[in-house]
Order: structure tokens, then C-alpha cells, then sequence
């Protein structure tokens, strides 16, 4: 049974999200403040984290900051939950290494999908090793390297990269892209997709600015170089 750990100061929300992800089958854990939440996630190891934003003591981005620079951690998939409709908050939680983000108020049928779409396992095994030029991919040790130094990616850049390392050469729209690599097509969700690529090039390409492996074809997508420069 997957764990997951809902993390947020309001008990209500924390009981009816709860309920909505046992009824889905889901063991709940749940964390009322930042300070306990850190505690639960180093103890527990929870599947996924449902993280509010605002919280007594660290709050969800010191949270997310903290879980993407612990290596037993960073590879836990997060989906913060923000009362806060401005996008800058919502990239800066992208940027720190959260996969996805809803805005209160919100369905709890749909935070039970996002969470179903983040955990799901494909149905054929992918090819064990994946390469391009000097980037390689190890799929089931979750082993990425650029020319031979290893690379650390978030739960989202892992799942972008691995799709576009499948598809080397073809140009995948960014709706394609989103489905495949997030398993959802809900609106907003395809919005935060240049800030993972933008990641992405960060730490794989020599140059970010002019990128060598992830491309963008405009008007269209994203591709990955065949036989990169």
C-alpha cells in the first residue's frame, strides 16, 4: 500500500483529503506543521508528499528544499497545495523540485488523480539503459549522467528526460510531452512544463542558453537531439 504524507496546518483539510485517498486505497500519514513534517518524512519515507505551502515553522518551500538535497530523499515526488494564486509562487515551488502543484479550493477527486498519475508504474518495462550522444540513463537505478558525471534529477525531470531519451529525434508537443511524462492533462499542469525543461538544461547542457540535447521546436514542443553537437 502506497503512503502518502498530507502535510498542513488546517485539520480539515487534512481529513477530508484523507479520507478521499483511503477511500483510493492509500495509507495516510499526516503532519501539521513544517518541523513535524521533516520528522515524518525521514522516519517514514512516505510514497508522495501532499505539502502545503504556508506552515508553521519551515514552510513548503524550506521543505521541499530540504527533501530535494538529501539523496535518500529527493527522489519522493511532491504536489504542493497553496492557497496563493500568484504564478511566481507556483514556479519557485517548480523550481525548487516540486512536480506539481493545486490551487485551494480545489476537488479532492482531483488531488486523488494527481496523485494516482505521479505514482503510476508503466505497463511495459522501458529498455534498462537509455543514451544519447554523451547522456545516458540507467531507467531502473534512476541513473543519469552527462559525459560521464552524474547528474541529480527531481521525480519530474527524471520522467521529462526518459520520455524525450525514448523518443530521441521526434518532436513531441508540449501536451504530448506532459501526458507522457506526468500521466495528466489537467490545465495548468502543462503551464509549469518550461520551467522543468529550463531545469533540465540547467543541469545537463554545457550551454543552458544554446542547449545542445533538449531543443525547442517553436510553435511545437520539445525534442531531443539525435546526435547532439
Amino acid at each position: 500500500m502506497r503512503r502518502i504524507l498530507v502535510v498542513d496546518d488546517d485539520r480539515e483539510v487534512v481529513r477530508l483529503i484523507r479520507a478521499y485517498l483511503e477511500q483510493a486505497g492509500f495509507e495516510v500519514l499526516a503532519a501539521y506543521d513544517g518541523d513535524t513534517a521533516v520528522h515524518v518524512i525521514r522516519r517514514e519515507r512516505p510514497d508522495l508528499l501532499l505539502l502545503d505551502l504556508m506552515l508553521p515553522g519551515k514552510d513548503g518551500w524550506a521543505i521541499t528544499r530540504l527533501v530535494r538535497a538529501e539523496p535518500s530523499l529527493a527522489h519522493i515526488p511532491i504536489i504542493m497545495l497553496t492557497a496563493r494564486v500568484d504564478d511566481t509562487d507556483k514556479i519557485v515551488g517548480l523550481e525548487l523540485g516540486a512536480d506539481d502543484y493545486v490551487t485551494k479550493p480545489y476537488n479532492p477527486r482531483e488531488v486523488v488523480a494527481r496523485v494516482r498519475a505521479r505514482l503510476r508504474q508503466p505497463d511495459v518495462a522501458p529498455p534498462q539503459t537509455l543514451r544519447v550522444g554523451g547522456l545516458e540513463m540507467d531507467v531502473r537505478r534512476r541513473d543519469v549522467r552527462v559525459d560521464g558525471r552524474p547528474v541529480e534529477l527531481t521525480p519530474t525531470e527524471f520522467s521529462l528526460l526518459q520520455v524525450l531519451l525514448e523518443q530521441a529525434g521526434y518532436v513531441l508537443t508540449r501536451g504530448e510531452l506532459t501526458r507522457r511524462a506526468l500521466g495528466v492533462d489537467f490545465e495548468g499542469v502543462e503551464r509549469t512544463l518550461d520551467s522543468h525543461i529550463r531545469n533540465l538544461r540547467q543541469k545537463l547542457e554545457p550551454d543552458p542558453a544554446n542547449p545542445t540535447y533538449v531543443q525547442t521546436v517553436y510553435g511545437v514542443g520539445y525534442r531531443l537531439a539525435e546526435e547532439p553537437e
